[in-house]
């Protein structure tokens, strides 16, 4: 069993950049894929950024070039360094952990329950 904890979530103003962090326990699957997912005002959940065990990667259209999502193995931490932050970006952050073999662009459209989820950290990007 895969828990997930996250942090590094704030109230930050246009243009100013944060970092997210998601600490994992528990043992994972030789081939499994993390992300992040948030909740919107405007959209209960939509995909953000992807990575898979082996370091593939993909991230929807409005945040590409401007967010990037890293993991550190010996940490068990996945990372969303998030740049150029905008209003749009305001919403509840959480990470996400699957089983299998994926491809991120895939993954990102996912609609059913992951295999763990995070309770999630706030963001708050104000104009």
């Amino acid at each position: 069993q895969v828990q997930l904890v996250e942090s590094g979530g704030d109230s930050v103003q246009t243009g100013e950049s944060l970092r997210l962090s998601c600490t994992a326990s528990g043992t994972t699957a030789s081939r499994y894929i993390m992300g992040w997912f948030r909740r919107t005002p405007e959209k209960e959940r939509e995909g953000v950024a992807a990575i898979t065990y082996d370091g593939n990667k993909d991230y929807r259209d409005s945040v590409r070039g401007r967010f990037t999502i890293s993991k550190d193995n010996a940490k068990n931490t996945l990372y969303l360094q998030m740049d150029r932050l905008k209003p749009d970006d305001t919403g509840m952050y959480y990470c996400v952990y699957a089983r299998g073999t994926w491809s991120p662009a895939g993954f990102l459209r996912w609609q059913a329950d992951f295999d763990a989820r995070g309770q999630g950290t706030q963001v708050t990007v104000s104009s």
